[in-house]
């Protein structure tokens, strides 16, 4: 992570910094990006993998409703699972392409990703009074795509957004690693950290520094297994931690 004023700055948010000298109350909300702040990325997901199929001349596609199977798969591992012959530096390079192409042709991300209901009002609140720092699985070139599609470049830039990269099979960094470094850099406590998210990985992420966790998903999605301090199918609800 950069220099600590340049990661709290491009939050560009003054109350931060009055709360700070005024010793006030400063909470963090840690989010997850897919499935959390965004909906329709499982589309995407499915056009992109059919369009990278057919380039490599394979006959195989998905369907949107293998999405159900599929969710919160890494990417190669839906390629594992769509072909009967196991091989996984096809699923690799099939992965690699679909990355590329989705970072080259960012309108196919935007034909389905949409922000969550409520997410852009519930992310200004929280600017407005503390600090949030978004970590996803992606990798750092799609993040940016996604930020930009999503209009969510107020609330999130290059100090306080972070992608881990987390689809190859030995990521360098984990989400934890990641909360961990910026809480170390912070150079402070906070008094509360809320974190929320889809994955059972998310909600691990307590084991970091304590806080709350809130699983999220979508009306259509079913609750993923792990054990949160709270489920909610609305962000609002994160309003009561502020």
């Amino acid at each position: 992570m950069g220099n600590l004023e340049e990661a709290l700055w491009t939050q560009e948010n003054e109350q931060y910094w009055h709360g700070i000298a005024a010793g006030g109350t400063m909470k963090l909300f840690v989010w997850d990006l897919h499935g959390t702040l965004e909906k329709g990325n499982e589309r995407a997901v499915i056009d992109i993998s059919n369009l990278v199929l057919e380039r490599f001349g394979h006959a195989e596609r998905f369907s949107y409703g293998d999405n159900s199977r599929l969710y919160g798969r890494k990417w190669y591992e839906y390629f594992a699972w769509l072909f009967e012959t196991p091989d996984h530096e096809r699923d690799l390079a099939l992965q690699d392409a679909c990355f590329s192409l989705s970072e080259s042709s960012p309108e196919i991300q935007c034909r389905w990703v949409r922000p969550t209901p409520h997410a852009p009002a519930v992310l200004r609140e929280i600017k407005s009074r503390h600090c949030q720092v978004l970590i996803s699985n992606t990798r750092a070139e799609t993040l940016k795509v996604f930020i930009d599609a999503l209009e969510y470049d107020d609330f999130f830039s290059s100090g306080n957004a972070f992608a881990v990269d987390g689809h190859t099979e030995r990521p360098v960094n984990s989400k934890a690693d990641v909360l961990a470094d910026y809480l170390r850099d912070a150079g402070r406590g906070f008094d509360e950290i809320v974190i929320v998210g889809d994955s059972p990985g998310d909600m691990k992420l307590k084991a970091v520094a304590g806080g709350i966790t809130y699983l999220f998903a979508h009306p259509d999605v079913e609750f993923r297994q792990c054990e949160p301090d709270h489920r909610i199918r609305d962000l609002r609800a994160i309003l009561k931690r502020l």
